[in-house]
């Protein structure tokens, strides 16, 4: 994982009784325990000098011991990590099957465009626009969703299945809800969303803030 969401109060609840040293401890703790999503070994001094804080052992300890837990022959386990790591991996399965229906989809309707003749029906104004017909996603809300369609609207961009499905698995890369991700599309006024623009806001952060990026606990 690169990215993992902080939830502030969450955190301070949880860590205001530890130095600034050993916040610092725990923090890059948690950036190599997602980074590389596994144990960490089980010498703390090991762990010490992998988060660059060779001199400080005995903070790295107390960290350790106080948020992990030790499984002889595994290493020190976040009960958290390990959850916030196996739902990163269900939302990305969820997106690949996604995408994989979304382009399943498009080659059907390929293969129906291509069997068309002239003796079919042209299509009339008669015919509902597409934003009518598309279902609101039960995780997005109903206002949510309705001021989404309007945005799209006003940025001659209609919304289609295939585009929807298309910002469902980007937000499901960038660890975001779907509904989420239409709430930030119309703050920042973007015709749809990319989770390489999240990444590269995150990536923008980490260079100033050494790349620990956020946690819940």
């Amino acid at each position: 994982m690169h990215y993992y969401s902080h939830h502030i109060s969450d955190y301070m609840s949880h860590t205001g009784h530890l130095n600034p040293t050993e916040d610092l401890c725990y923090r890059r703790c948690l950036d190599i325990y997602y980074l590389h999503e596994k144990p960490l070994h089980e010498d703390a001094s090991m762990v010490a000098r992998k988060i660059r804080m060779p001199d400080n052992v005995a903070e790295v300890k107390i960290v350790l011991e106080e948020f992990f837990i030790l499984e002889h022959g595994k290493g020190w386990i976040n009960v958290r990590g390990e959850k916030e790591i196996k739902k990163y991996h269900s939302k990305s399965e969820a997106a690949s099957r996604a995408g994989k229906a979304s382009a399943q989809a498009r080659l059907n309707n390929r293969a129906t465009d291509v069997q068309l003749t002239n003796n079919h029906k042209p299509i009339t104004n008669n015919h509902k626009p597409i934003n009518k017909t598309l279902k609101r996603p039960r995780s997005v809300k109903k206002k949510v969703w309705d001021d989404f369609l309007k945005h799209r609207k006003n940025v001659k961009a209609p919304l289609t299945e295939t585009a929807l499905g298309g910002i469902t698995i980007e937000a499901a890369k960038a660890n975001l809800t779907l509904e989420d991700a239409l709430i930030m599309c119309q703050v920042r006024g973007w015709r749809s969303f990319k989770s390489d623009w999240i990444n590269k806001e995150q990536k923008s952060f980490a260079t100033t803030n050494y790349g620990e990026g956020v946690q819940k606990i």
